[in-house]
């Protein structure tokens, strides 16, 4: 293994053990927790009046690994252990003492959904935005 590699995988591992929080991944019945490192992109995008409004997406860091959900993904029947992709319309939950708040999975200008954060492939860096919030149980 190359000594870029490693460095990769350590620092992976020490910021999923120091700095990851508990969430709940979503998509369709399905829900998974997985432990996620919380940042930020932030963006520009013109309107229709050429004025440029700055924006901020919540970012949520995500083993690629740990994507996989059993039950109903969408598809035709439900299924067991699938590995899945981040897709526009998924949803992350994030509870904040009695308050689960509700991010959906979207695009911004010129980046997809998520992408790779790391050359490996290890890390998606999922792209979202807050659309609720609820009373936790």
């Amino acid at each position: 293994m190359d000594l870029l590699r490693r460095g990769s995988d350590w620092l992976d591992s020490k910021r999923h053990s120091h700095m990851s929080r508990e969430v709940v991944y979503v998509r369709g019945e399905a829900s998974i927790p997985v432990f996620a490192t919380v940042g930020r992109t932030r963006f520009e995008q013109a309107d229709e009046y050429g004025v440029i409004r700055r924006s901020e997406a919540r970012d949520f860091l995500i083993r690629a690994a740990d994507l996989v959900v059993s039950g109903d993904v969408g598809g035709p029947e439900p299924v067991e252990d699938v590995s899945i992709t981040p897709a526009a319309g998924d949803r992350i939950r994030e509870r904040f003492g009695d308050v689960w708040h509700i991010y959906e999975v979207g695009p911004i200008p010129g980046e997809p959904a998520f992408r790779f954060s790391d050359p490996g492939r290890i890390t998606l860096r999922i792209h979202t935005f807050h659309v609720g919030e609820e009373a936790a149980a």
